[in-house]
């Protein structure tokens, strides 16, 4: 069960991406990412960074830690931006939250070198979930603290969003080549060998159990949401056991420059710092 908390101080947008997620405080003193129920997207977006996120952190990638977040949303009654005051007026109640990583960078292939062995962990994850939006227009990454990190994982498991052809859509092959990791040579087959058997029914009931159920009321076709849980794990369980055989990549392996990391450390050896973008 995420554990929750309630946004004290709404901070700034982040315009980034097309739902304007926002940087908010809590009454636990943390500073989170906030994505919102009454964003155009809908809840089912919230659906996907829960599953998808607490799934990545179960299988030992990095991912920002996610929480419940309740909004008053009388907060946004002060917003001089009309577009961020109406949104907050209409995501009153349970939103989700993920932590603030201070001082992250966004992730650029030209900077930063992953090795096969993470880069193939990626790769054979998204292609789990069918995350269609981590390519090099859109990494969807983060380096913090010299670390590679996942975030946004709302444009993923594409097919929850037509429940009846699920099954079909999840058998299909998943095209790497646009990959922002593709370049690095990512070895998928030993991701499989490591990943796939971790990716059990028992774990993925435990993953599917913290969504709450408020983002999963009626569903068309399901008479609960016990129901509606069984079908992400049906979906994604026979999904994780064949999916790497079903991943295709053409793109071109760059040359290996060195050990991961940030390629200017290893022209310039002393600390780097990190610098966000909105400091």
């Amino acid at each position: 069960m995420l554990s929750e908390v309630i946004a004290t101080r709404y901070v700034t947008p982040l315009r980034e991406g097309g739902s304007l997620p926002g940087i908010v405080e809590a009454d636990d003193l943390g500073t989170y990412v906030m994505k919102f129920t009454g964003a155009g997207q809908g809840r089912k977006t919230l659906v996907a960074e829960v599953v998808c996120g607490r799934l990545a952190q179960r299988l030992g990638l990095r991912v920002p830690r996610l929480v419940q977040m309740q909004l008053d949303p009388v907060i946004g009654l002060g917003e001089p931006d009309q577009e961020v005051q109406e949104l907050l007026k209409a995501s009153g109640g349970l939103n989700l939250g993920m932590d603030y990583l201070p001082g992250s960078i966004g992730f650029d292939p030209l900077a930063y070198e992953v090795d096969p062995a993470e880069a193939g962990r990626v790769v054979w994850f998204d292609a789990l979930i069918n995350n269609v939006d981590r390519s090099w227009r859109n990494p969807n990454m983060l380096v913090w603290h010299g670390d590679l990190w996942l975030i946004d994982h709302g444009a993923t498991m594409i097919w929850h969003h037509n429940w009846p052809t699920a099954q079909s859509a999840a058998a299909k092959p998943y095209n790497a080549s646009d990959h922002v990791l593709a370049p690095f040579g990512p070895d998928v087959a030993a991701a499989a060998a490591a990943l796939a058997p971790l990716v059990t029914g028992e774990l993925l009931e435990e993953v599917v159990a913290d969504v709450p159920d408020e983002w999963l009321v009626d569903e068309p076709g399901f008479d609960s949401t016990d129901a509606l849980r069984r079908a992400y794990v049906d979906v994604l369980l026979p999904r994780a056991a064949t999916i790497h055989e079903r991943i295709s990549m053409e793109a071109e392996v760059k040359p290996r420059s060195g050990p991961p990391g940030w390629i200017a450390d290893r022209l310039d050896p002393r600390p780097r710092k990190n610098k966000s973008d909105n400091e």
